[in-house]
């Protein structure tokens, strides 16, 4: 496909089709409403299947029912959306189903605003439902990595047959830029275990009840152990300018497009500042961290977020008080501009 001129919403369906995603359930939401739009019209002419559900809460049920007969399924909405679907989070991730939700975020909490902000980040990476699961988390910062992250979300949710996230800030979702689409996925792993209505299926049973406390028990430690393994292979961050910094700026979303454009102002000033911008919040980067704070040079770390601080308490566990970690964050959809976070980093640096 020749580079286009898209939206980021637009970019995560023509991913999750190169993808071979090929069911989209889901109920129209600001900012995230080109996502459906996208999925009702390209869907169809590849075959696939485009519904427009009566809820979020019916859209997230409907994608258990697709992910069960081991289709590439997905379902898309923004907070408020997001926040009924966690019933359906909480079984698909206890059947362990693998499918793909985008949660565009906005302001909160309640009705909030349609503005973008990144206050859902407890929800979607903590859990959100009931129960000890874990979602994968991706963040992506541009309109590029809205389909290379969606893409990527399809083959861990596979791979580990687990619900992946894409979480974006609105900000990302409305964003237009070019985008190189790469070629499609043409093989899958056959999933032995799904259900499609043969009798070689008969055997297969897909379900998270488990009514025996010791049962339930042993697979609940499964997916602990399930978990640790993605932590170990899949946790992805970028670095910028990390080489001789004396300070760590963490932001992801289009905080970090911001982190970036403020540490070459700073350099400039002779401030020795550079950026860890985590791609994947769940699993999280905290080893990274760990070792960047047990390194002499590094004097303290910054987070900032469009939160009242989420991600800094993954932070600030990571780092287990061997340095400084100081926030700054906007609330209600504002958006930093770049001279206030320079200001800011400045400040929580004490470098004025």
């Amino acid at each position: 496909m020749a580079k286009q001129f898209v939206k980021g919403n637009e970019a995560i369906v023509k991913g999750a089709i190169l993808a071979g995603c090929r069911a989209y359930y889901g109920y129209p939401i600001t900012p995230a409403s080109e996502i459906a739009h996208a999925a009702a019209l390209y869907m169809p002419l590849v075959g696939g299947t485009f519904l427009q559900a009566e809820s979020e809460i019916a859209a997230i049920n409907m994608v258990y029912g697709a992910a069960g007969t081991g289709i590439r399924a997905m379902t898309a909405s923004s907070s408020p959306g997001f926040s009924l679907k966690q019933e359906g989070m909480s079984y698909l991730a206890g059947a362990e189903l693998p499918c793909v939700v985008v949660d565009i975020m906005r302001g909160g909490p309640g009705l909030g605003n349609i503005a973008p902000e990144q206050g859902d980040y407890h929800q979607v990476v903590k859990g959100g439902g009931h129960g000890n699961y874990k979602n994968i988390v991706l963040v992506p910062n541009s309109a590029q990595e809205m389909c290379d992250l969606t893409i990527l979300a399809f083959e861990l949710a596979d791979k580990y047959r687990n619900p992946a996230v894409v979480l974006a800030d609105g900000f990302i979702g409305q964003m237009m830029e070019p985008v190189d689409f790469p070629e499609p996925v043409t093989e899958f792993a056959e999933k032995t275990w799904a259900i499609r209505g043969v009798d070689k299926d008969r055997k297969n049973l897909i379900s998270s009840i488990e009514l025996d406390p010791d049962d339930l028990e042993r697979h609940n430690q499964k997916l602990q152990q399930k978990y640790e393994i993605i932590e170990n292979l899949e946790t992805r961050y970028e670095e910028y300018r990390l080489e001789d910094a004396e300070y760590v700026v963490v932001g992801y979303g289009i905080v970090s497009r911001m982190i970036h454009t403020a540490v070459d102002q700073l350099r400039e000033e002779g401030v020795k500042v550079g950026m860890l911008r985590p791609i994947t919040v769940s699993p999280f980067p905290r080893k990274r961290l760990a070792e960047l704070a047990s390194e002499a040079r590094i004097k303290a770390f910054s987070v900032i977020e469009l939160s009242n601080g989420q991600m800094v308490d993954d932070v600030r566990l990571a780092i287990n008080g061997a340095k400084p970690v100081e926030f700054y964050g906007r609330m209600g959809g504002n958006v930093p501009s770049i001279k206030e976070l320079v200001r800011e980093i400045k400040r929580m640096m004490r470098v004025i």
